[in-house]
This record gives structure tokens, C-alpha cells and sequence, in this order.
């Protein structure tokens, strides 16, 4: 029963042993890593744990230098963890060439062996000690070179105004860049960072981090563009349009305001007629005075009026016969005229209007009214 243990078990032994060789075969040939050197200064290199050691965990060792130095590999100070499982180190940089590899747990089995230029992983740090130097609407802008090699950055340069959406970059040889065309009445925002060339030092294209943005107007430091929009003055041109607009609209304003009141006024208080236009001769020949206005114009009306002369009724004695003949012509013509026709031969004869009464001495009969009389 102990043989056969014994044989179980060598046979686990071995197969493991025959399972690790295509293992670490393949991850020689498929695992990716990512390496970013901190200026220089700080290593880190990372891996995908789930997709190359799935439910293991790994162990990293890392040396400087070439095979023929023969140095003394490093186990990973400080790991990057991921759910648990090791999945990055970080440490300092300490030369050129690096050595990296991945043993098991226990670090007795190698499972990936890599060598690399740490000096073609280079991130630089942002820009220090920024500078903006204005001359009319041009500025420049300078930082202080890095400790890496100067001919291997370039400086970025991007800004925008409080109108733009994006921004706008321009890049320039370490450590100076120079733009112009700025309009000195915008408020602009500034940003710059260094970045490696591509593929003459790095291989792969790292920029540093953005330095910290400010804000510029005419050549002036401000907090913000809202300062901006609060502290800036209206021009003489945008003075003046405000000034004709606002008379104008007073004008305006003055215009209906009286045509309301005339309108009002009429509504309310009707015009009353100036008698000077009635009686233009009252005032103009007579200033005024009624009294003498009055008299001469009676005394032309005076003259004017026809004079109608009353005469003496005669009576003369005629037959009855002819009375009523003579009567009945007369009732005759009366009827025939109208209205009119009777009161302009009235006023033009001077005859007395129609006998309302008849009055009869003896034979004879008359027509009478009451401004009528009869002498004997």
C-alpha cells in the first residue's frame, strides 16, 4: 500500500514538473508588460495577473546591467496588487540596461525572462519654473531644463480663450516656445508639458503632466476669466453706441407721450372755438367793442332791408257780384303757389298774410286778420 502511494505521488511530481515547461515556453513568447521610467529617477513595471497567471501569484526579481556584470538580482520591494495578486512593482532606477523575470511563489521556478532600455521609458516630470513673456500680442514662454537629456523633450504649449471649445497646441524645441496673434482685450488660459521624442529616445511617446494653468489677459496675471469679464472697461465706441441708442429711444418715448396726451386732451377737453375766427370784424376792425360793432352793423342791415310802405285802405263800393268774382280769382292764385312763391310775393308786394276772420258791412265782406283795421 505504501509503494503505491509513494508511486502516486512521484507520478503528481513529475507531471507538474512536464506541466511548468510548456507554461513558461508560452509566457516567454505572449506576456506583455508595461514600463514607465519616472524621470529617470523611479522604475514601475506592470503586468495583467489575470490574463497571464490566472488564481496564482507570481514573484518579480530585477537587476541592472549587462549578463557580463553578473549583478545580483532584486526581489520587488514594493508590489502593485490587484484583487490580491501581484500585478506591478515599483523601484528606483539604477541604470540603463534592465533585467526583469517572473519565478513562481516560491521563486525557485523562472516563468519569464525579459531585458529592456530603461532609458526608452522615460516620462518626464511637468515643467518647472514657467515663464510667460509678453510683447504686444506675442508671448513667449520658458522652463527650466530637466535633468533628462534636453535634446530628446519637446515643450507643448496649448491655450484657449473664454469663447473657445478646444484647445489649441503648438510645440516647440525644450525649452522655449513662442506664439502670437493674441487679442489683448480676450482672456486666455495657458498649459504646458514636456514630451519625448518619438522614436530617437523613447519608444513609446510619454508626456509629462500638464503644469498648472493661468490665466492671462494683455499681458496680466489674473485668477480667472471671470475676474476678467468684472474688472474690464467698455470701450469709447460701445460708450458712444449705447449713448445714441438711449437718446433715441427717449425721443421716441417723448413722441408717443404727446401724441397720448393730445389724445387724451381731446377726449377729455374738447376744443372750444375762438370767436376771433367768427368774428374776425369785431377784432380786427373794432378791437373788441360790441357796441360799436353792433351799431354798424345794424345800420347796414338798415339799408339793406326793403322798405315797406303800408297803405291806406280804400274802400270802394262795388256789387256783391264783382266782390265774389274777384275773391274766388285771388283764392285761386293762392292755392297754386306753394310755400315759398307766397312768402317772397309777400315780402316783395308788402301785402298783409291771409284774412283769418271775415267781416261784413251791410252788402259787402272782407277778409280780415288782426293787424288789419278798417276806416270809414
Amino acid at each position: 500500500m505504501v509503494l503505491v502511494l509513494q508511486a502516486h505521488a512521484a507520478i503528481f511530481i513529475l507531471g507538474n514538473l512536464v506541466a511548468s515547461q510548456p507554461l513558461a515556453q508560452s509566457l516567454k513568447e505572449t506576456i506583455k508588460i508595461t514600463a514607465v521610467n519616472f524621470n529617470g529617477e523611479q522604475m514601475q513595471i506592470t503586468w495583467a495577473a489575470k490574463d497571464y497567471f490566472p488564481d496564482r501569484n507570481v514573484t518579480f526579481f530585477y537587476r541592472f546591467g549587462t549578463a557580463l556584470q553578473n549583478r545580483t538580482w532584486k526581489q520587488c520591494p514594493h508590489y502593485i496588487l490587484d484583487q490580491g495578486y501581484n500585478s506591478g512593482c515599483f523601484f528606483k532606477t539604477e541604470g540603463l540596461t534592465l533585467n526583469i523575470s517572473f519565478k513562481d511563489k516560491n521563486g525557485s521556478e523562472e516563468l519569464f525572462h525579459h531585458q529592456l532600455k530603461s532609458d526608452s521609458f522615460i516620462k518626464p516630470n511637468p515643467p518647472e519654473n514657467v515663464t510667460f513673456h509678453w510683447k504686444r500680442d506675442t508671448v513667449t514662454i520658458e522652463c527650466n531644463k530637466p535633468k533628462t537629456t534636453a535634446r530628446c523633450l519637446k515643450l507643448e504649449l496649448q491655450y484657449k480663450s473664454k469663447y473657445d471649445k478646444e484647445w489649441q497646441s503648438r510645440k516647440s524645441a525644450c525649452c522655449k516656445v513662442e506664439e502670437q496673434g493674441f487679442d489683448l482685450e480676450k482672456c486666455y488660459s495657458f498649459r504646458v508639458r514636456l514630451e519625448r521624442l518619438v522614436p530617437f529616445c523613447n519608444r513609446i511617446p510619454y508626456a509629462s503632466e500638464w503644469a498648472e494653468a493661468t490665466v492671462w489677459r494683455n499681458g496680466s496675471l489674473l485668477d480667472s476669466c471671470a475676474d476678467d469679464i468684472k474688472k474690464k472697461p467698455l470701450s469709447d465706441n460701445v460708450i458712444l453706441l449705447i449713448s445714441v441708442l438711449a437718446a433715441l429711444l427717449v425721443i421716441i418715448l417723448l413722441l408717443i407721450f404727446v401724441c397720448k396726451c393730445q389724445r387724451l386732451q381731446k377726449s377729455v377737453m374738447p376744443v372750444i372755438p375762438d370767436p376771433k375766427h367768427i368774428f374776425s370784424d369785431l377784432f380786427n376792425d373794432h378791437n373788441g367793442n360790441f357796441q360799436e360793432w353792433i351799431d354798424q352793423t345794424d345800420n347796414a342791415m338798415g339799408h339793406t332791408k326793403m322798405e315797406c310802405v303800408e297803405h291806406e285802405c280804400i274802400i270802394e263800393e262795388r256789387t256783391e257780384l264783382e266782390d265774389e268774382k274777384e275773391a274766388s280769382e285771388k283764392l285761386c292764385e293762392l292755392s297754386n303757389m306753394n310755400e315759398r312763391d307766397y312768402l317772397s310775393s309777400a315780402q316783395n308786394t308788402c301785402l298783409q298774410p291771409p284774412a283769418s276772420d271775415t267781416v261784413s258791412f251791410g252788402s259787402f265782406k272782407f277778409c280780415m286778420n288782426e293787424d288789419m283795421y278798417v276806416i270809414l
